[in-house]
């Protein structure tokens, strides 16, 4: 395919988007600047169509993009349009006022919504690729202790649960420094080894409290769910409708499953800086109509993923520029608090 036939493509997928409209040969020919009449669009047209990239809607009409056809379109994009000065400025303002991380992911998902104008989803940075900060123990009245464990993302577990024997403040503070020399900036996929060792290195006259503090050390970082989403826009879909030949009714649906938000956004470990799913690219029959662009983020290494999920007549470079700002500016955020 040669460039003038890509510009061609180019032209229908950004007036489509822009429109809503079908896109015809002499409208191309009007409004890019292509140098050519109105026949040769059409004769491009008419191999882009042959090819799969378009297709006529119904007879007499322009023409709009297929699946493959966006799919060409994001893959030869020339260049993403960055965010304006103002709009970096705003990103990072409202960013960095969180307080916490809950905080963090509660403005991301609603600014990736706010800016794209599509279901935003966030992932919590995964325990499997965090490490341990803090942990903390807190005496809760008789026998009934709190552990907290906070990582270097910022994410913070906790669990309230009660001891078989009496401990003193003395006593709590040795096993808070034990499992604090033990696991402090160990990486939690490790901690599993470590803890079950830590029985062993108890005085005799706390090892009942340890065995009982090791159980729930492991269901805190090993049996609990690892991970967490928000979502927020899901009424940006509704405004979509006519996008969408079927109901949106499984789309809603299934962005309630954390699962299937999970499956959307891509493997936390595939460390991907940027990608983007297209139509039936979307291993999950309730979003074949759906264009999903995700992006991993984290301070030095991907830890969790956030992105948006929309009809495939999407503004892909205004989406793509919008989600990989957003993670750049969390990932700069979690480094500076690690």
């Amino acid at each position: 395919m040669d460039d003038r036939k890509l510009e061609v493509l180019r032209a229908i997928v950004e007036d489509y988007v822009a429109t809503q409209e079908p896109v015809g040969s002499k409208t191309v020919a009007q409004r890019h600047a292509l140098g050519v009449s109105a026949a040769t669009v059409r004769n491009d047209m008419s191999y882009l169509e042959e090819a799969g990239y378009i297709h006529q809607p119904h007879t007499s009409a322009g023409r709009i993009p297929t699946d493959k056809g966006y799919r060409l379109f994001v893959d030869r994009l020339g260049k993403i349009k960055p965010l304006s000065a103002a709009e970096r400025r705003a990103v990072h303002r409202f960013l960095a006022e969180a307080i916490d991380l809950d905080d963090v992911v509660t403005r991301t998902v609603r600014l990736l919504s706010q800016l794209t104008h599509q279901v935003a989803v966030v992932q919590y940075p995964s325990l499997n690729r965090s490490s341990v900060r803090h942990l903390e123990l807190v005496s809760l009245g008789h026998r009934r202790l709190m552990l907290v464990m906070i990582t270097d993302t910022g994410r913070v577990e906790q669990r309230q649960f009660e001891l078989s024997v009496e401990l003193s403040e003395d006593d709590i503070l040795e096993l808070r420094k034990l499992i604090n020399e033990q696991l402090t900036d160990k990486p939690l996929v490790d901690a599993t080894r470590i803890i079950g060792g830590l029985v062993a290195q108890a005085r005799p006259e706390l090892e009942t409290a340890m065995a009982e503090l090791t159980r729930v050390l492991l269901d805190t970082v090993v049996a609990r769910p690892d991970e967490r989403i928000a979502v927020a826009g899901a009424a940006n879909l509704a405004r979509h409708q006519a996008y969408f030949a079927g109901s949106l009714r499984s789309i809603m649906e299934a962005l309630e499953e954390e699962v299937v938000l999970m499956q959307l956004l891509g493997r936390t470990d595939s460390g991907a800086l940027l990608t983007v799913r297209i139509g039936d690219e979307n291993e999950l029959d309730d979003f074949r109509e759906t264009s999903v662009v995700s992006a991993g983020y984290g301070p030095g290494s991907v830890v969790g993923h956030m992105g948006v999920l929309g009809p495939t007549r999407m503004d892909y470079p205004g989406t793509i520029a919008a989600v990989r700002a957003v993670a750049r500016y969390v990932s700069e955020i979690l480094e500076q608090n690690r």
